[in-house]
């Protein structure tokens, strides 16, 4: 069990991918009725990225991208954000940037993914081993990465090397189910996954696909507790449900105009982790990981809407929210 007094450090290494976000513009156009699109960072590891450097970490991503203009894109963004690229190689070939073209809208919001021959999933086991682990405050990782190899054999030898140098290792389960052959392969991988890390977060449908049964994902979320230090059950507008070796409380979420429902599960993750890193009680860190969430979602984009410390604060001294 690594020790989380580590995170202070502040220095994280994130594995999973980057893409590019297209948004129909303006907000609230839909897509097929659109005739321009604004271009954002996005991916799941990358936004998560971009939220730990927005609220004073540092983040190195490690992953893939395609040596062409959209992969460009994506180290260029990595750039302006700050978010460290030592650890990205662009992949020649064929090989495509995951792109996903979304609406800023919350009813029948559609979102259309392009994963083909994606580039992250190019990522070896000799990208990971390039990584100085001992460098880094904690190893954060996404579920997209476990979904095909060689992607998913690299992340499991970062899991080792990141266990060998003793850093703590953090799960966002981030279940895609398109990207997988089927959902009792996924669960079989996330599981052993999810049994070498220190910290879990997911929501009810991810633990319920991990248990085989969607009525059974708290109990999956507590199984995992026994060996992770601390695990995160989302349950949407129900809050959550923090769980470790001490107990388990539940927190609620903060009202919000939400524009659009995604970047809600990446912010949290970001703010949570960089709350835990400052060695905030655990239920501020839940409550600085919701008050991200809430704030995503009520701007247009990803890793544009991650909100700085300074925001976050702000949004926090006007909502209390229902926290018990």
């Amino acid at each position: 069990m690594a020790d989380l007094s580590r995170l202070g450090e502040r220095r994280f290494l994130v594995m999973g991918r980057a893409g590019m976000d297209l948004y129909a513009d303006p907000p609230g156009t839909r897509t097929e009725d659109a005739v321009r699109f604004t271009a954002a960072l996005g991916g799941s590891s990358a936004n998560i990225a971009v939220a730990l450097v927005k609220l004073g970490c540092h983040a190195s991503l490690v992953t893939c991208v395609s040596d062409d203009a959209v992969g460009r894109f994506c180290l260029n963004q990595l750039d302006q954000y700050g978010v460290d690229r030592t650890h990205v190689r662009a992949v020649p070939g064929e090989a495509r940037n995951s792109l996903a073209v979304v609406e800023t809208r919350i009813d029948d919001c559609q979102s259309v993914i392009y994963r083909n021959n994606a580039a992250d999933f190019a990522m070896t086991i000799p990208d990971v081993e390039a990584v100085d682990y001992a460098a880094f405050s904690a190893l954060v990782t996404t579920g997209t990465v476990l979904a095909a190899e060689p992607s998913r054999m690299a992340a499991f030898r970062a899991i080792d090397l990141a266990r060998a140098a003793g850093v703590p290792l953090i799960f966002d389960i981030d279940y895609r189910p398109y990207s997988w052959p089927s959902a009792e392969e996924a669960a079989q991988v996330y599981s052993r996954a999810g049994a070498l890390c220190d910290v879990i977060v997911g929501n009810d449908v991810e633990f319920g696909f991990m248990a085989g049964d969607y009525g059974q994902g708290l109990d999956c979320a507590r199984n995992l507790a026994k060996t992770a230090q601390i695990v995160i059950y989302k349950r949407g507008e129900k809050g959550a449900i923090t769980l470790t070796a001490d107990g388990e409380f539940a927190s609620g979420i903060y009202p919000t105009q939400a524009l659009k429902p995604t970047g809600a599960g990446d912010s949290f993750l970001g703010a949570f982790v960089a709350a835990l890193s400052k060695r905030s009680p655990l239920t501020e860190c839940v409550q600085r990981g919701s008050a991200a969430a809430a704030m995503v979602v009520a701007r247009v984009g990803c890793a544009p809407a991650m909100p700085n410390n300074a925001e976050l604060d702000t949004f926090l001294a006007a909502n209390p929210g229902p926290f018990v």
